[in-house]
């Protein structure tokens, strides 16, 4: 994995711009839905790949990822609470149940501190805040907390996020436990660090997001699972990055479907052991465009501009054998001048279907074995046959 060209990018820091934030606070009606059934947790180990690293189907099933109340965008009125924030407030939840919130205030914190069983569903009606230097949304405790944008909300932190007790707080939406975001209206975030942390798994399965960060936009340490919504993320370190210090099977990041436009300094899309993209659109300008251990595209529409590597293969996990594997779907590479590749992979590149276009000096470089048996590829306008090993020099693996 080459990392020389990245410090120029992250010279470029994207300016964190107010006028993304004050977009968001108009208030205007709305409705809730029909109470969603809650359907059976679902915590996914992704199949163990086999010794070449591939498993011969998806690694993640998509469908078993999200509960029916992921999915459901709206949330139950009978029984909800209304609140308003206010300056210097912290306003604390303890019981599971739906709270609607409104109100404009200034270092405001909404935290979530409720029974190990409770699901708690927040619903944004409206709500505006700016802090200095803590969360403005902050899940201490609950077996899942859902944030529903009902009316366009904005949230902002300016300044260095301080520690809560022996906790280092560092995102403007910051969960110890399962998160998911949902909804059918925009969510502006703008932070110092980092947008949206979770230390658990966080799922997104609707609503519009604008996203600006002094480091990364959207975190968790042990997965990402994504099957919808609009994203807008302009941040100086990574778009979206899964990664497990302790557990490196874990770390995964699933994009099922959604827009998104990412600009970043680092990677556009990174997680240490699986990423997997079934469906969405996806415009990525970054130093890398993805990055994972195994890196299985299996559809959706994928333009990346780069000025390290496209994709890549990188071996950061010992549960995975370094992999790029591509089934379907358009992948369109554009590279950066210099020592730079349209997909590296530490190991094994497969390519089954789907259509691959990459611009650039290098169109790949792999350390271990190749095989072309579908697909289209071309390389700077030329279709190709077999796939030439650039940087390495080794043989090419020819279509079957």
């Amino acid at each position: 994995m080459k990392k020389s060209n990245k410090q120029k990018i992250r010279a470029a820091l994207l300016g964190l711009s107010a006028a993304l934030l004050l977009g968001g606070c108009a208030k205007a009606p709305g409705g809730f839905g029909p109470p969603p059934a809650e359907a059976q947790s679902a915590n996914p180990v992704p199949a163990a790949a086999d010794a070449e690293g591939y498993t011969g189907s998806k690694m993640l099933d998509g469908a078993a990822l999200f509960t029916e109340r992921d999915l459901r965008q709206t949330a139950d009125a009978a029984g909800a609470s209304v609140l308003s924030v206010s300056d210097g407030q912290i306003l604390t939840i303890t019981e599971e149940g739906v709270y609607l919130l409104g109100g404009t205030a200034k270092n405001a914190t909404i935290c979530v501190e409720a029974g190990k069983a409770a699901k708690v569903q927040l619903v944004l009606d409206g709500l505006c805040i700016e802090n200095e230097d803590f969360p403005c949304i902050y899940v201490k405790s609950a077996d899942k907390v859902f944030v529903t944008t009902q009316t366009d909300s904005s949230l902002r932190v300016t300044g260095g996020f301080r520690k809560d007790g022996s906790t280092k707080t560092d995102g403007v939406i910051f969960s110890r436990d399962d998160l998911v975001l949902n909804g059918t209206k925009a969510l502006t975030i703008q932070s110092s660090e980092n947008g949206v942390v979770a230390k658990d798994e966080l799922r997104i399965t609707g609503g519009s997001y604008v996203i600006t960060a002094g480091d990364t936009a959207i975190e968790a340490r042990d997965a990402i699972y994504i099957s919808g919504g609009s994203f807008t993320l302009n941040a100086k370190n990574d778009g979206l990055h899964a990664e497990n210090d302790e557990d490196d099977s874990r770390g995964l990041l699933y994009i099922g479907g959604g827009s998104f436009t990412i600009e970043v300094g680092d990677d556009g899309l990174h997680a240490r052991s699986l990423v997997q993209i079934d469906d969405g659109a996806l415009d990525i300008t970054a130093a890398e465009g993805i990055e994972g251990t195994y890196v299985q595209l299996n559809g959706g529409t994928i333009s990346i501009s780069a000025s390290d590597d496209g994709v890549n293969g990188a071996q950061k996990s010992s549960a995975y054998h370094a992999t790029v594997e591509m089934n379907g779907g358009t992948l369109s590479i554009t590279m950066g001048p210099g020592d730079t590749d349209g997909i590296d992979v530490n190991g094994d590149l497969i390519i089954k279907g789907g259509v691959i276009s990459v611009s650039g000096q290098s169109g790949f470089d792999y350390d271990g074995s190749v095989s072309f048996t579908g697909g289209t590829v071309t390389l700077n306008g030329q279709e190709l046959t077999e796939i030439p090993n650039q940087q390495m020099g080794g043989p090419g693996g020819r279509r079957r």
